[in-house]
């Protein structure tokens, strides 16, 4: 059996190791594992996940399995989820008990793992127990067969939705930008009329609260042009339409650019930063405008998880026919469960309640498209990128360290790929 998840099952025992039995055994044969020690904690689980089958020791040290079978059933999404008792003794009587308060069956414990997955797909395909003292029947091939096809082509059907929600997103993402950039352009024409009226930038030189209503309307108009252009960017990427404009690039030149456009932040935030380079000449092909936007996105990411005081560290370093740079902080850190899906698109490390519009603050937000607008571009120049930290931890600060492989010619790069 392939290791296609199937199913999902619920096992609810307080005995650790039989949790980590059931767990491997199942989990090897294709079946998604969701793991719980006590009755009420279960329940909870089992309303937001809605396994299709669930396993409960008869007797745990909050709740009877009895009780948790009836609180199960009143749940309209798991009111026909096959329920599963398991005991030590399993006896007629328990058994008996067990189909009396709703159950399908009882496993006895310790559970024999040779037999478990074919267990779990008679109890799937709807068998129950019987109550004599002979053992549950055993499912036929073809039962057994007919539930993994009938869960695969629920799963192919799932993934098939998905991905039609994925590409409705894309569309309504592509259109929004240039639904937002029309009037954005009327906007931006009317600040401009006003910005070239003399009468009026007199006045704002000796009203300072007039002047702080016209740079307040200037900050506002370029960071919503950043956004449209950050998802007009992603859309590119996303259709694969990104078109590099290439030609020599100086790397160096590229990060004492983007520095530049952060210097006051790390002033203002009394953040240091340390940037070092080998001895070489390192003209490179590529697209200078893309990777002035990629190192943007790195050095803002790391002010964004680095607390005042800290440090940013930026390298560049030839590795033969590539050019390694690293974008260093001494920042929280990232847990290494998320360093591949924070280069996903819409992905951030701060939750929604406490997003806040700043590049540079210490957990700042944004659309939580910078990184995955990062790996579209190194990706397009035939490079990679990838993140590497100990961890995250907001009090001991690990930090975290961004790294792009990038070679020396794209152009070459790409065409060889």
């Amino acid at each position: 059996m392939n290791a296609t998840v199937t199913a999902t099952i619920l096992y609810i025992d307080e005995d650790a190791d039989s949790r980590t039995l059931v767990e491997r055994t199942l989990g090897a044969v294709g079946y998604r594992v969701l793991l719980a020690d006590r009755g009420l904690a279960s329940i909870d689980l089992a309303h937001r996940e809605t396994p299709d089958l669930i396993i409960v020791n008869f007797t745990l040290p909050d709740l009877t399995g009895r009780e948790i079978a009836s609180m199960l059933r009143a749940h309209p999404r798991l009111a026909d989820k096959p329920i599963i008792a398991l005991s030590a003794q399993n006896t007629l009587e328990q058994r008996a008990a067990a189909l009396e308060c709703g159950m399908s069956g009882c496993l006895s414990k310790p559970l024999d793992v040779e037999r478990l997955p074919a267990q779990i797909a008679f109890f799937l395909s709807g068998g129950r127990d019987r109550l004599d003292d002979d053992p549950p029947p055993q499912p036929t091939k073809e039962t057994i067969t007919a539930t993994l096809e009938a869960r695969i082509n629920d799963l192919e059907a799932a993934a098939a939705d998905m991905r039609r929600l994925d590409a409705l997103k894309d569309a309504f993402i592509h259109l929004t930008a240039h639904e937002l950039r029309t009037p954005l352009t009327l906007v931006n024409g009317y600040y401009s009329l006003l910005n070239e009226n003399n009468e009026l930038r007199i006045a704002a030189q000796q009203d300072a609260m007039l002047y702080d209503y016209i740079q307040g309307l200037s900050t506002a108009i370029a960071r919503m042009q950043a956004v449209i252009n950050e998802i007009l960017t992603i859309s590119r990427i996303i259709t694969n339409q990104i078109d590099l404009a290439l030609g020599p690039v100086t790397m160096s030149d590229v990060v004492m650019h983007a520095l530049s456009l952060y210097a006051q932040a790390f002033q203002e935030r009394r953040l240091r930063i340390f940037f070092q380079k080998q001895e070489w000449a390192e003209r490179i092909q590529a697209d200078p405008d893309m990777l002035r936007l990629v190192m943007s996105n790195l050095i803002s990411n790391a002010m964004k998880f680095t607390p005042d005081g800290g440090t940013v560290t930026l390298r560049l370093q030839r590795q033969q026919e590539s050019i390694l740079i690293s974008v260093r902080d001494t920042g929280i850190g990232i847990d290494p469960a998320n360093h591949e899906s924070i280069f996903e698109r819409f992905s951030s490390m701060q939750t929604p309640e406490r997003h806040t519009t700043s590049k540079t603050a210490f957990m700042g937000g944004g659309l939580g498209l910078g990184l995955a607008i990062c790996k579209g571009i190194v990706e397009a120049h035939g490079g990679k990128i990838w993140v590497e930290s100990p961890g995250f931890d907001p009090n001991t600060l690990p930090g975290s360290e961004f790294l792009i492989l990038l070679p020396r010619d794209a152009g070459k790069s790409r065409l060889s790929s």
